[in-house]
């Protein structure tokens, strides 16, 4: 028995695991990639969070105290006078109430 006898077998067997760890490289590199893209975007977070609030003021930009308060007063006079229409038939006297603190500025 010769040195051949046992190179080829190994020669073929040592191809084929070369071409079994080529074919895993190949299905595992575009997971590793996305375990990366993934790790930096947990890492860098806060990052991210600050760049999306500022596209965000960018789009639609915070309104000023006084737009927030007027924005308040008219929310709760529209609810003053859903209220006054709820009670409007069984009673008026409270509608009528409801209805003149709602005309209150």
């Amino acid at each position: 028995m010769s040195i051949f006898a046992l190179a080829i077998p190994a020669e073929i067997a040592l191809f084929d695991a070369s071409a079994l760890l080529a074919a895993a490289a190949n299905v595992l590199r575009p997971v590793l990639g996305l375990g990366a893209v993934a790790t930096l975007m947990v890492y860098f977070k806060p990052l991210w969070m600050g760049l999306l609030r500022a596209a965000l003021m960018l789009i639609k930009p915070r309104k000023s105290l006084d737009q927030r308060i007027a924005r308040s007063k008219f929310m709760g006079q529209q609810l003053m006078r859903r209220m006054a229409n709820d009670h409007a038939v069984s009673q008026p006297n409270l509608a009528a109430e409801l209805r003149l603190l709602a005309g209150r500025d």
